[in-house]
């Protein structure tokens, strides 16, 4: 029947599958797609439009192999890219298949198109030149069993990322996996000591023994010769010729239906059909892991103890050394080859000195194995090699792009780098090109993308930067935008869910610390620094950092005396943060009244009521903790003046509560109670939620555990206090309180 002919074309407005060829085209040009691929779009073509039940597929396809769904799902999405505007034609049933649509004539392919097959001759065993791998490959299972998936739905694809990822070892492991079950040859063609690239195609010529004539070698001149040969072409190190590589690969897919590329780049090629693996780092443990006995489990220590154990037999790693080769492979971005220098180095100066010395990891880290490529021989001339590749906008920007400690945004980028001589579109386009080329770290999610520079790659652009002269400014313009950015912040926090607010801006906290050494640094600008000092006072309070935020605190005060003009309203703020922050580091220390006292003082003199109401709640603190209660009476009595008219409940509610603790600390219950009555009558939003910088504890659960105790009841966990509202519920009377048990 002519629908199952092996020599069918199957039609239908203007795309074909030819099984004769196996090849998809579309308009007459051949379309990339993985053998694999193929089959399927072969099986659902022959059903005539009908459902493919899943199973069928994946029996008829891997044959007596265990395969997950998902990995078909895969090579259904790679059909689809393939399809292009036509990807409609391939519909699913949810849970039971697929089936291709459209209308398909069938032709058999004639004389004409089709010469008979030669006779068939004794071809010689399948030949490769991938060399046998020298050392086990550790921690890239996964991403190697990924690779062998891609390689059967796409023919070209290309493993990316920064220098020293691994692009090449994991490629030559793939192709390795692969070569015995290709039924073809595996090629690998070595790019990096290439310089010109108009030798591509001589090169790949030269490896697969191409008998050309003349000495004009083009790419399609070697795809005609390769014509119908089926093998894997490995094309390692094409950031550098990156142009003549792509050529060579278009040419190659579009006349040789039987030829797969693997190609590795810092750069991708973009071609159609392409499939881009960005190739991970290894695994690192996290900052403070629960276990340290399971640190030795992350693929980048296990690759640390394996190379520094092949260079010291002596070596074994012991439980109280994890922690260290830990954070020498966190501080190295789980970076191979940066992980392996260290390791060679840790093997002639101990663990400590390695993790001690890595700020300067580019005089440290060298020494690669003798046979390594030029760029592989020292960390520096991996980045020298990616630094070289780039045009001068590129060079531009990813040394300016190192002002930032962390991730930052687009809206970051144009604030703080764009300037007269580099537009915003120009920034957004070379910043475009360098995550392209693996320098530049792109986190895309569904909100916000995100950029950021790995660790090494920073301290690299960072010495640039200094080298450049434009450091202070860049310096300057990083604080500026800090200071601006979390001067609105605290605005944010009490409108939206603190969880929210803190994963939007808690991934700023190493740029803000970077921001304060160099405002209180001598080519600094102090006004910043304590700017910035108030601004994330939030930031550390909801981060739990009170420590860091006493300590800076104490640094901007104390640079205050060098101000040329006195600023009494950052003073004041600066003081009521410090009280704060003394009292939750180191309780009733006695610089916090003379703080509490010198901010309310400022305070009054500015006709401030929002920071006397804080000084006046601190100095009550801390009289009421040293058990002053009649002084912290009279705090709480003016308290509650300012804030009699108040239209702000919350702070109506306060001071309630603060004269009816008070007054109860004094056993003055029946008057406590009135306070607290009055104080329960008033109404909190049911989303309230403290404003921790202003007062740091809920003063709703404060205010009920208080009442409890002033009304002189039995109430417990199931009898609920006669005198509670009415309205109220019996864990709302049960609420644990701060510092006593319940009446």
């Amino acid at each position: 029947m002519a629908a199952q002919s092996p020599r069918a074309i199957y039609a239908s407005n203007g795309l074909e599958i030819d099984l004769s060829r196996r090849e998809l085209r579309r308009r007459g040009i051949s379309v990339p797609i993985g053998s694999r691929a193929f089959e399927i779009l072969e099986l659902l073509v022959r059903s005539g439009g009908e459902l493919v039940d899943k199973y069928h597929i994946m029996d008829s396809i891997w044959p007596g192999a265990i395969v997950e769904e998902n990995t078909l799902q895969f090579h259904i999405s790679a059909l689809r890219k393939a399809l292009g505007t036509d990807r409609s034609l391939l519909k699913t049933a949810s849970g039971r298949g697929y089936r291709l649509l459209g209308q398909w004539t069938v032709r058999e392919v004639t004389a004409l198109q089709h010469r008979p097959d030669p006779p068939v001759e004794p071809r010689q065993p399948f030949r490769t030149n991938v060399p046998i791998a020298g050392s086990a490959l550790i921690g890239r299972s996964m991403p190697r069993q990924q690779l062998l998936n891609v390689l059967s739905a796409y023919r070209v694809v290309t493993l990316t990322g920064p220098g020293g990822i691994g692009k090449s070892v994991l490629a030559l492991a793939v192709a390795r996996n692969l070569f015995p079950t290709l039924d073809g040859d595996c090629w690998l063609v070595e790019l990096a000591s290439l310089s010109d690239p108009t030798l591509v195609p001589s090169a790949v010529a030269s490896v697969l023994g191409l008998r050309m004539g003349g000495n004009d070698i083009s790419a399609a001149s070697v795809a005609r010769a390769i014509g119908s040969e089926k093998l894997l072409l490995v094309l390692d190190n094409c950031e550098h010729l990156a142009d003549a590589a792509a050529s060579l690969a278009e040419a190659l897919v579009r006349l040789c239906p039987n030829v797969s590329i693997l190609a590795t780049s810092r750069e991708i090629l973009r071609i159609e059909g392409e499939y881009v693996y960005r190739v991970p780092s290894l695994d690192v443990p996290p900052r403070n892991p629960a276990d340290v006995a399971s640190i030795g489990a992350y693929s980048a220590v296990r690759l640390f103890a394996a190379r520094l154990t092949t260079l010291d037999s002596g070596f074994s790693s012991r439980p109280e050394d994890l922690p260290l080769i830990a954070a020498i492979c966190k501080r190295l971005d789980g970076i191979p080859l940066a992980i392996e220098f260290a390791a060679a180095r840790a093997a002639t100066l101990g663990l400590q000195q390695v993790a001690d010395r890595l700020n300067d990891r580019f005089n440290l880290l060298t020494g690669g194995r003798r046979t390594a490529l030029p760029r592989h021989l020292t960390l520096r001339a991996t980045l020298d090699w990616s630094h070289e590749l780039l045009t001068e906008p590129e060079r531009l920007l990813l040394r300016r792009l190192a002002v930032f400690a962390s991730t930052f945004s687009l809206e970051a980028v144009g604030a703080v780098v764009a300037s007269v001589e580099s537009a915003s579109p120009e920034v957004v386009d070379s910043l475009s090109s360098l995550v392209a080329k693996s320098l530049v770290v792109a986190e895309i999610n569904a909100t916000t993308p995100r950029y950021r520079l790995l660790d090494t790659t920073r301290a690299y652009a960072f010495e640039k930067l200094a080298e450049s002269g434009e450091r202070e400014r860049l310096a300057r313009r990083h604080a500026e935008y800090y200071r601006d950015l979390f001067e609105r912040a605290e605005a944010e926090l009490e409108m939206r869910p603190t969880v929210d607010w803190l994963d939007d801006y808690g991934r700023h906290i190493d740029d803000i610390r970077a921001a304060l050494d160099w405002s209180f640094s001598s080519a600094g600008d102090t006004s910043i620094g304590l700017a910035i000092t108030v601004a994330a006072v939030p930031l550390w309070m909801q981060a739990s950092l009170m420590e860091e935020s006493r300590r800076r605190i104490e640094q901007a005060l104390g640079s205050l005396a060098s101000q040329t003009t006195w600023d009494k309203r950052r003073e004041m703020q600066l003081l009521t943060a410090w009280g704060v922050s003394l009292l939750l580091t180191r309780g009733g220390a006695a610089e916090m009244n003379a703080a509490w006292t010198s901010a309310l003082r400022i305070a009054e003199e500015l006709d401030d009521t929002d920071y006397r109401l804080r000084a006046l709640w601190g100095l009550y603190i801390d009289h009421l903790t040293r058990g002053d209660y009649r002084t912290a009476l009279a705090c709480a009595e003016r308290f509650h003046q300012l804030t009699a008219s108040a239209a702000e409940s919350t702070d109506r509610f306060m001071g309630e509560r603060m004269i009816g603790t008070a007054l109860h600390m004094l056993g003055n219950q029946n008057d406590a109670r009135r306070h607290f009555e009055q104080m329960l009558g008033l109404h909190l939003a049911p989303d309230y939620r403290p404003n921790v910088t202003r007062f740091p504890f809920d003063q709703r659960a404060q205010g009920r555990s208080f009442f409890l105790e002033s009304c002189g009841c039995k109430a417990s966990p199931t009898r609920p206090c006669s005198s509670w509202p009415a309205t109220s519920t019996l864990r709302e009377q049960t609420t644990i309180r701060l510092g006593s048990s319940l009446c």
